[in-house]
């Protein structure tokens, strides 16, 4: 199974990747797709996988935690040695 870069490696590098293109491979050869169309194949049911969607709900909060969350002075100094 390949992965595919969605997007540039920088906000500049946004633009480099067709949408079309992107949007196609996205559709075709997304890993996550490919499992979930593997699953639903080996008789998993809908029901069974929508309760996986929890799994991604404690992941996008963890995410949004940690691009929103700002370190107190004292914590940058944490864990440092020299």
């Amino acid at each position: 199974m390949q992965t595919y870069r969605y997007r540039g490696h920088s906000m500049s590098a946004r633009r480099n990747i067709a949408p079309a293109r992107s949007h196609k491979i996205r559709h075709d050869q997304d890993p996550i797709e490919q499992v979930r169309n593997r699953l639903l194949a080996a008789k998993m049911s809908e029901q069974e996988l929508k309760r996986s969607s929890r799994v991604r709900e404690v992941v996008n909060a963890a995410a949004d935690f940690a691009q929103t969350s700002e370190p107190t002075a004292a914590e940058l100094y944490t864990d440092i040695y020299r």
